[in-house]
């Protein structure tokens, strides 16, 4: 070696070795962020898995009862899962956790059966068919965690918490700066909504498998990072309908919010998932910056380029205060199933045409309110709106 690059190599070699950043958890950002923590703490990010002997008021499931689909009882139960739509039931074995064989439908009230069928997923072929044999570790537990860490399956936290969208917090912690951080609303806003999506889509991991396991969540991914270097969403080919899409490439199940949002002109102009969402809390539904309409004619109102030509009334056809005339009734509409006939909106924003719906077997959203109607009825109706092109009706 040349004396000047032996040189830098002792000087190098002479250096204290950076430490790898350091996850310390939502509890040290408490002090100095006691606001945004508060609001961040009653949010179901904050609250998706929660341990029923901590949380008994966490469990929503009819235990009280005896049912045939319920072979276990709330003492087996280590983790609940869920506070929406559905809450599932995890038991702790051999240091991982399964997910028990009954669901709890919250919508209806009622215990569903939980078991994910052959063709249900693209990893069932890779774990055996009990339920008993498939862990939450590879399968759930990096989006209901930070940090995650796979070879030893802890975590720094359950749920999403700060360092899952902000990255670790160590040395912001150690000496608070905004260079020490992430920030999403900071970074280009395709690693900012990655940041999101990494959670909020159905892929598949581009190592498959590590260390002879399928995982369904992106390890080694943290916020800011390039997610499409680990992760892969779904494929699929136009007209066909999979269990996670329908024939336009939209969502078919849930959690594909990232499947669709990537789809969307929004996401090609910039909007990122956090324009219209504050994961911190907020009074709304789905923790919207605004209720819907309000955040939707902020940009897409009468008077803007980007919005309908004459009034609200005009544009829907339906009296301004009516369902009907909802933004997101047209254009996010209930299409995404996540249990029975529970279902989620989509997030392309595309508006689906009866045309669609004959052709692709895609739910119509005009028959989500007209339900005693079909879809020559639709056509009809949209037939005679003067103000609507003829050929956006056509599939």
């Amino acid at each position: 070696m040349p004396p000047p690059l032996r040189y830098a190599a002792l000087l190098l070699a002479a250096l204290p070795l950076a430490a790898a950043p350091s996850f310390v958890g939502s509890g040290a950002c408490r002090p100095c962020h006691a606001a945004i923590y508060q609001r961040w703490s009653k949010t179901r990010m904050a609250n998706v898995v929660q341990d029923p002997r901590a949380h008994p008021e966490a469990v929503l499931g009819d235990f009280s009862h005896p049912n045939p689909l319920v072979p276990f009882t709330l003492d087996q139960v280590a983790f609940v899962y869920g506070s929406r739509w559905k809450q599932r039931y995890f038991a702790r074995r051999n240091g991982d956790y399964y997910v028990l064989p009954a669901q709890w439908d919250i919508t209806h009230q009622v215990w569903r059966p939980f078991h994910v069928e052959k063709n249900a997923d693209w990893w069932v072929p890779y774990y055996p068919e009990s339920n008993q044999d498939r862990p939450t570790g590879p399968l759930c537990d990096g989006c209901h965690s930070v940090n995650y860490d796979i070879a030893t399956r802890q975590v720094t936290e359950w749920n999403v918490g700060c360092e899952k969208c902000h990255g670790p917090g160590g040395d912001h912690v150690r000496q608070p700066a905004a260079s020490n951080i992430l920030n999403p609303v900071r970074i280009d806003p395709i690693a900012a909504s990655d940041v999101c999506i990494q959670c909020h889509s159905q892929g598949r991991l581009n190592a498959n498998p590590v260390n002879g396991r399928y995982y369904d969540w992106p390890v080694g991914y943290t916020a800011g990072q390039p997610l499409s270097r680990l992760w892969t969403l779904e494929d699929h080919r136009l007209g066909e309908t999979t269990f996670t899409h329908w024939p336009d490439g939209s969502a078919h199940k849930n959690r594909m919010q990232g499947n669709d949002f990537v789809q969307s002109v929004m996401y090609r102009r910039g909007i990122t998932c956090f324009s219209c969402h504050d994961v911190h809390g907020t009074g709304n539904t789905a923790d919207l910056l605004k209720p819907a309409d309000a955040l939707c004619l902020e940009c897409h109102g009468p008077r803007s380029p980007a919005g309908p030509r004459g009034t609200i009334e005009q544009h829907t056809h339906h009296p301004a205060a009516s369902t009907g005339a909802r933004c997101i009734e047209c254009h996010m509409p209930r299409i995404a199933q996540t249990l029975a006939d529970t279902r989620v909106r989509s997030h392309t924003f595309r508006f689906i045409t009866p045309a669609m719906s004959a052709k692709y077997g895609i739910p119509n959203p005009c028959l989500a309110c007209h339900s005693g109607k079909d879809l020559a009825w639709v056509s009809t109706e949209l037939a005679r709106w003067n103000n609507v092109s003829p050929w956006r009706l056509q599939p």
